[in-house]
């Protein structure tokens, strides 16, 4: 079982790269360890997913609201929150290892020591007062960030799994005390929604009751949302209740501005991992029933590439040109719309089908017809899933889609 599951994380790695998802950092050098470069598909399937999680859970929301924050705080703020005395691995001596990047800011002797971030959360609970002054928001009410994070691992493995340099999708909801329970059931509902909207295998996925002794010093009760990676049953998202915590550390309350009642709010943090989150999902679509014809079967909604158009030959001037038509007007609708002409149509096939392209539409002689034939301006389309095809009006091509979708 073990060379098997070795075997495909090798397969989901060669993958990646050969069709352009993920790239080892600086690899013409030797590679860097724990840094990764995400190439065209991969950033697109970067993005869909950011873009699915930043729609549930901000955009169709009115009780939340949006942050980037500095990557570089003032090193202040990590020795309130208990980073700088605490934030640290044991090495293989047995000694602290204090995970932060470090780095200087100004020149010269006047340079002041600071850090690379190494989570998103400080820079929205900073920015907590300022978000109620601007906004007046009623409790409860969430901050939300999407964004880079760094931490000197001393042991990056595992692919994308664990890295120096990573993203975060995070949530800081902010309740009053005694509604803490409520929030932190909703919030883990929500959580596995999403889960299973971006095309995780839930079978899968699992929930992990962190024990006292376990959790960050922050946390007063943490889920880990686990998955069965390749190499073992690790986690995945975490949803933490951190009390008053973090608030308390930076000074910092809500005033009712009806009531006039000050509290110090508490805290449901709902954190997911960006590249945890990709490998999970590129575990989930890889399907090989056929060995001769492995694909991603991504749903539509995440996919890098929504369908690619293809003329039967390339060096038909008029199948080109009729396939320019479709590919403009589809290109137009969806955007993540591709052209290949590279290869025999079986190669495109087989090329889309590792990228995980949903649908092939293929322009062929059939389409250019004689005027009255009623297969003129019907073009071929390709199901990735099960490999039919179907003869189409390519006017109807995008109502098709957006009803597949």
């Amino acid at each position: 079982m073990e060379n098997k599951e070795n075997n495909l994380m090798e397969k989901i790695i060669s993958l990646a790269k050969r069709r352009g998802f993920i790239f080892q950092g600086s690899e013409i050098y030797g590679g860097f360890s724990g840094f990764f470069d995400y190439a065209h598909y991969g950033l697109a399937l970067q993005n869909n997913i950011k873009n699915s999680w930043w729609k549930k859970f901000v955009d169709s929301r009115r009780d939340m609201f949006g942050m980037n924050s500095s990557i570089i705080l003032n090193p202040n703020v990590w020795k309130a929150s208990g980073h700088v005395a605490g934030f640290s691995d044991p090495t293989e001596d047995g000694k602290q290892f204090n995970v932060m990047f470090r780095t200087e800011v100004g020149a010269g002797e006047e340079a002041t020591l600071s850090y690379l971030r190494p989570e998103t959360a400080q820079g929205m609970f900073v920015n907590f007062k300022n978000t109620v002054d601007a906004f007046h928001p009623k409790l409860p009410f969430g901050m939300a960030q999407i964004g880079k994070a760094f931490r000197n691992e001393i042991a990056p493995r595992d692919f994308i799994f664990r890295q120096r340099e990573f993203e975060q999708m995070e949530i800081e909801y902010f309740v009053r005390p005694d509604d803490w329970e409520k929030y932190f059931e909703y919030f883990r509902d929500e959580m596995l929604e999403w889960m299973e909207s971006v095309g995780l295998d839930m079978g899968k996925v699992h929930e992990l009751e962190v024990p006292d002794g376990d959790r960050a010093h922050y946390s007063k009760r943490t889920i880990d949302f686990e998955f069965d990676y390749p190499f073992g049953r690790k986690e995945l998202f975490g949803l933490a209740y951190r009390g008053s915590f973090d608030l308390n550390n930076h000074k910092l309350e809500y005033q009712d501005e009806e009531s006039g009642e000050k509290i110090t709010p508490h805290v449901i943090e709902p954190s997911f991992g960006v590249d945890r989150a990709i490998l999970a999902v590129l575990l989930s679509a890889y399907n090989e029933d056929d060995p001769e014809r492995p694909f991603l079967k991504f749903k539509p909604s995440i996919a890098p590439v929504i369908c690619a158009v293809s003329p039967l030959l390339k060096n038909k001037p008029e199948l080109v040109e009729k396939a320019e038509e479709v590919f403009g007007k589809l290109k137009a609708e969806f955007g993540r719309v591709v052209w290949d002409d590279n290869g025999n149509i079986g190669k495109r096939y087989r090329r889309q089908d590792e990228i995980g392209t949903p649908w092939c539409v293929v322009i062929d002689f059939d389409t250019l017809g004689e005027k009255g034939d009623e297969l003129k301006d019907t073009v071929t389309v390709r199901d990735r899933d099960t490999g039919e095809q179907e003869r189409l009006h390519k006017d109807k091509l995008v109502e098709y889609i957006k009803a597949k979708m």
